[in-house]
């Protein structure tokens, strides 16, 4: 019975908040449902504590969102590839935002030895990250920074994970957007802090590069 309870007062909730912006604006659903015109690709963790559009006071139709566990950028992950090649090709927007943020379980369990099952795989290359970057991580003096400066370092990866696909260098050549941001939010302070930012026609590795767009 707690269990009904709890999904209807979601359902209650719903039709509170739409009674509520009907009467501040009547004509609020009937563009939404027109009209999708957002300016951000927010990449972000699926964890439910750093909602997108809360935390940075975007409103239904403004920013266009996809999470996953630790906001990962990966060349296999056919979904993320059709939700950033929507929003570029598509829906045009002018920025790509990943936002980790501070005490990401994801990362956690990326720096230990515990077997998550499937969950392991997804995590592979943020190990990898770690290895890659042990020596600068455990120079850290808390468990609490360790944590947190993979959590940056995890974010530019996957700003620079964004630069080498065919889909952002395109529109960088032809467009000249997205400029891509690199994010991490306090979950203890609610503040986004930015680690990174590229520009469009900002130089990468050549060996990532695509003469043919």
């Amino acid at each position: 019975m707690e269990n009904i309870n709890s999904y209807e007062k979601l359902l209650a909730a719903n039709k509170e908040w739409a009674t509520e912006e009907i009467k501040k604006d009547p004509d609020f659903f009937s563009r939404l449902a027109h009209i999708q015109t957002p300016e951000f690709l927010w990449i972000g963790c699926s964890d439910s504590r750093v909602p997108a559009d809360k935390i940075t006071g975007t409103q239904p139709g403004e920013i266009f969102v996809h999470r996953n566990i630790a906001n990962l950028v990966i060349d296999t992950d056919v979904n993320l590839h059709s939700v950033l090649e929507y929003a570029i090709n598509f829906l045009k927007v002018k920025h790509v935002i990943v936002c980790g943020h501070y005490g990401c379980g994801g990362v956690k369990a990326a720096m230990d030895k515990h077997s998550l099952g499937i969950i392991n795989n997804w995590l592979r290359s943020i190990k990898d990250l770690y290895k890659f970057h042990q020596i600068e991580i455990e120079s850290e003096t808390t468990d609490e920074n360790k944590t947190n400066k993979l959590v940056e370092l995890n974010v530019k990866e996957q700003i620079l994970n964004l630069s080498k696909t065919s889909v952002i260098q395109k529109a960088w050549k032809n467009d000249l957007r997205p400029h891509l941001h690199g994010w991490v939010y306090g979950l203890n302070d609610g503040i986004i802090k930015t680690v990174c930012e590229m520009s469009p026609g900002d130089k990468i590795d050549p060996v990532y590069e695509f003469d043919d767009l």
